[in-house]
């Protein structure tokens, strides 16, 4: 059992702003370069000010930790 005070949090409370993506143009040019995405493939370079949640039907966010950590 708690001793402090129990604060429930509202959906309202909860839901938080996704910040805006960072990538650089020559940053995506490489890695679409490096790891040869065919053309395809339609990889598409974000516009200013975009989040995940922008993502165009039919496609996916992929982030850069994946191809850098992950091993891909």
């Amino acid at each position: 059992m708690s001793t402090g005070d129990h604060h429930e949090d509202s959906t309202e409370d909860m839901v938080a702003e996704l910040p805006p993506l960072k990538w650089f143009r020559a940053t995506f040019d490489g890695l679409i370069h490096h790891f040869r995405f065919p053309e395809s493939w339609g990889a598409l370079f974000p516009d200013e000010g975009q989040t995940e949640a922008d993502t165009p039907a039919r496609y996916i966010t992929l982030f850069w930790d994946f191809f850098s950590a992950g091993n891909f």
